[in-house]
Formats: structure tokens, C-alpha cells, sequence
């Protein structure tokens, strides 16, 4: 079904274009972005149940006006017109007189404001607005008892489902675009413990829809509660260099960390990203292929146009080996002179726009898995990602894997180690990808933060790879 547009950013779109005509003869660019996002959080656990808003939850307008000194911006929720110009030409005044005394002029040109116009609607088999809030609390607790009891080692357990609708306006000069859409995410957890040890095992789910997401979280809750118990018998690995197969999750967080932020472009404009030094040249193995950009999958970073009014892109980051695009927010490529690549995202309409992932992922290869964990004599399988970190000018890398599973002469032997910490140099970790399995698989529960600040969703993914990795 469709979903259904905001009525409130609708009813404010004439009052916002009044403010549009009137800053345009004053200004030779302004744009206005409206968000009006909401939607609930629903968990059962062990020692509770609730009901709570989005995290995400937003309602505002951010202005951007420029002149021939850059940039100025004002967000706002009240939809005053003459307060909103005046106190934008206030925001616009001290700006220039901020830009004069630092002889900076950081934009030689205005943003592009090309003629587009766009109403677009996304679709959901559960409308957000149609959803029972108690028939979605009975099936998590249901889902809940049926395993709770089961296994003496899980003491607790925890199930969480979020639905989140966003629509978003964009209002130029030249330009009139609309979306709405929604994404789910839900997540598993259970804890594991015996006399010795405690022990967590975690699952999450996504997609770009609505709470019929149920229905695939239902049927992971006994593995996870299975995978936590076999943590238990988990050992150290003993560090060292070895073949690594890693399964869809991890492989998103390795292209998510190694070559994502590093590509973001706004780190060129102040030569802050090793990814920049790579430009057309080779950075990885021939078998690998990695894409980034809400058009280049269905997922919960997908959409129609970015915060800036720029339309979603499939871009090409890596070209069988060859580091061939970055990703630009609008403001960014005004300076190095390239095109924007739709990756212009906001935390929220209160905050700056950055150059942000969107759905970043390894293109599906030709190889089975079977055939992969036969071509390894001693090494190890990492599975689900727990958490990493980039050095983007340096470009050293750390991921951490949830566990590993050990394969011996190209047969997993039933050894698990856990944690497991990936580290290297990201140039030499990409080169040496040899495999690929052919499925791609998405995760977007999590998400990505700037410099530990500006937090936007994101997804990350892929299928099987064959790497060699150093593990500790």
C-alpha cells in the first residue's frame, strides 16, 4: 500500500514558497527543507514491556540562502513568514561581516537549482498509521515465552521493533519535491550464562516498509538464543595473520569502514582522507565492486532526493579494484568543482548537512560458500559485526566481529573464538579479496556518526568474501 503523505508539511508549502519569492530577490540561491518524521519503538523483554516515540522523531524547516560571501542557514518550526525573512537577512548580515574580517569566500558559485519537480510516495504492506499497538506487543511477547525456559543458560531475552515514517519537502526557486516513506528495523537479543562466563548474542533486522517486518523476527528468535549458549564455549583466537571468510553482515561493516568514510568527499576539501590520494587507481582486488546511494538498493537509507534537494544516485566507489568515484553533499562539490552525488544528510532539520553514507555495500561475486571454506586450510569464518573505526587519513582499520567459527584443512571444525578484532591497513585488506559469494544481504538497524557527533541511518552490506586479515 502506499503511504500517505505529510499533511502538515502540505499545508505549509504555500507560506514557505511566499518566503521563497520574497529572499530570491535578495539572494541568488534559496532553499527550504521540511521534515515531519515520527513513529514508535515497541520492546518486550524479560524484566519489561513499552511503548515509546521514534528516536528520529522531527518536525521543522531549515532555510539555506546564498550570497556572494557563502552560505548562511536558519531552521525554524513556526512558519512565520516575516519573521523568518527578517531574521534570515539578520543570520545573513553577520555572516558577511564574519566572512569579510576572515577574507574567506568559500563558494565561487551558487548551488545548482536545475527545474525538477517530484511527488513520491513509498509503499508498505503495514501502513504505520493502520498498525494495533497491542497486537504487535502480544506477538513480541509471545515470541518472547515461546523461548524463554527452553534453555536453562538464557536467563534473559529482549525483542525491540521500531517503525519509522519520514517525509520530507524541498522547496527552490526552480524546484518542488516531496517523499514519504517507511523502514523497520527490529532486533533480538539474548544473554548467556553459565557459572564462568556471560555471554550476548545479538540479531537485527531491516527493511523498507513497515511492522510487517514481524513476521521474518519471529522466526530468528530460537538461533539467537541458540548462538548465545554456543558463545559460551567460546575461546580466545591466538593472534595472527590469517584467511578470513566474512559472512554479509561483516562484510557491510568492512565496506561501511574501510573505503565509505574514507570516499567522503567533504574530508577532500580539507585533504583529510587517505581515499583521495587514490583517485583511479587501483585500491582493491579485480573481484571487487562496491556501491554506494539511496537508488543503488532497496533499503532503510534509501530514498528519493537527499537534504539537499539533490535526487539519489547508484554511485560506483570501487570498479573491479579501481577507486573510481567518491560520494559529495552539494556545498562540498561547489568546491571541488565535481557534481553531488545525492549523500547530502542531515541529523536532523536543526543540524548542518555532511557527506554522508547512504547504502553502502560489496557487490555480489561469482563464488560459492562452499567453495571458499574448501580453499582454506587454517583460518576462520567472522560473523556479525559488533563495532569499528577508521583512521580516514591514515587509513588504518579496526572491526570487530560478534564471533569467528575455525576452518581447518576446508572444514569448519566447531571451534568458536570471540571477540575478534580485524585490523590492517585498508588498501592491503581490500587487495587481498579473492572471493566473492553471490547474494548480496543488507543490514540498516545501526547508525553512522560523524566525528562521534551528526548520527544518520545508514545501511551496510554484501555477500561472502575471502580475505586475509591479521586477528587478535
Amino acid at each position: 500500500m502506499k503511504v500517505r503523505a505529510s499533511s502538515y508539511l502540505l499545508s505549509q508549502k504555500d507560506k514557505l514558497k511566499e518566503i521563497i519569492a520574497i529572499l530570491a530577490k535578495e539572494f541568488a540561491y534559496v532553499s527550504i527543507l521540511g521534515t515531519d518524521v515520527d513513529g514508535k519503538g515497541y520492546l518486550v523483554s524479560t524484566s519489561k514491556s513499552a511503548i515509546e516515540p521514534s528516536m528520529d522523531q522531527e518536525r521543522g524547516f531549515v532555510l539555506r540562502v546564498f550570497q556572494n560571501t557563502g552560505i548562511s542557514e536558519y531552521s525554524f518550526n513556526d512558519v512565520d513568514v516575516d519573521r523568518v525573512v527578517s531574521r534570515v537577512r539578520e543570520i545573513a548580515k553577520k555572516d558577511r561581516e564574519r566572512f569579510a574580517q576572515k577574507g574567506v569566500l568559500p563558494y565561487a558559485t551558487a548551488p545548482s537549482d536545475e527545474p525538477a519537480e517530484l511527488f513520491y510516495l513509498g509503499e508498505a504492506q503495514n501502513l504505520p498509521e493502520d498498525d494495533d499497538d497491542g497486537a504487535i506487543l502480544a506477538r513480541l511477547q509471545n515470541a518472547h515465552d515461546a523461548n524463554m525456559g527452553t534453555r536453562k543458560e538464557v536467563p534473559y531475552l529482549q525483542l525491540a521493533l521500531s517503525v519509522t515514517q519520514v517525509n520530507k519537502l524541498f522547496l527552490s526557486l526552480h524546484r518542488d519535491l516531496y517523499q514519504s516513506y517507511v523502514y523497520a528495523n527490529a532486533t533480538i537479543v539474548a544473554l548467556a550464562s553459565d557459572e564462568e562466563k556471560r555471554k550476548s548474542e545479538y540479531k537485527g533486522l531491516s527493511l523498507l516498509g513497515g511492522s510487517e517486518l514481524l513476521d521474518e523476527m519471529e522466526a530468528h528468535v530460537a538461533t539467537v538464543c541458540d548462538h548465545a549458549v554456543e558463545l559460551l564455549g567460546a575461546e580466545r583466537v591466538e593472534a595472527g595473520e590469517y584467511d578470513i571468510l566474512c559472512d554479509p553482515d561483516f562484510t557491510g561493516l568492512i565496506a561501511h569502514e574501510a573505503f565509505g568514510h574514507g570516499t567522503e568527499m567533504d574530508m577532500f576539501v580539507k585533504h583529510r582522507a587517505k581515499g583521495e590520494e587514490y583517485l583511479n587507481k587501483r585500491v582493491a582486488s579485480d573481484v571487487l565492486v562496491m556501491h554506494d546511494g539511496a537508488s543503488a538498493i532497496d533499503e532503510v537509507s534509501s530514498y528519493a532526493f537527499d537534504d539537499e534537494g539533490n535526487f539519489a544516485q547508484d554511485t560506483v566507489i570501487i570498479d573491479h579494484g579501481f577507486f573510481k568515484n567518491g560520494m559529495c553533499d552539494a556545498l562540498s562539490a561547489l568546491q571541488l568543482g565535481v557534481a553531488p552525488t545525492g549523500n547530502g544528510k542531515r541529523e536532523s532539520y536543526k543540524r548542518k548537512a555532511y557527506t554522508r553514507m547512504t547504502n553502502t555495500f560489496f557487490e555480489g561475486g561469482k563464488d560459492t560458500l562452499e567453495d571458499m571454506v574448501a580453499s582454506i586450510s587454517h583460518g576462520y569464518l567472522l560473523e556479525g559485526l559488533d563495532s569499528g573505526m577508521v583512521d580516514p587519513i591514515n587509513g588504518g582499520i579496526q572491526c570487530v566481529a560478534a564471533k569467528a567459527r575455525e576452518i581447518r584443512d576446508g572444514k569448519l571444525t566447531g571451534k568458536i573464538v570471540s571477540p575478534v578484532y580485524l585490523t590492517g591497513y585498508v588498501p592491503d585488506l581490500l587487495q587481498s579479496i579473492s572471493m566473492v559469494s553471490p547474494k548480496v544481504e543488507m543490514s540498516g538497524t545501526g547508525y553512522c556518526g560523524k566525528g562521534w557527533k551528526e548520527w544518520v541511518k545508514t545501511s551496510t552490506g554484501g555477500s561472502y568474501i575471502k580475505a586475509r586479515g591479521k586477528l587478535s
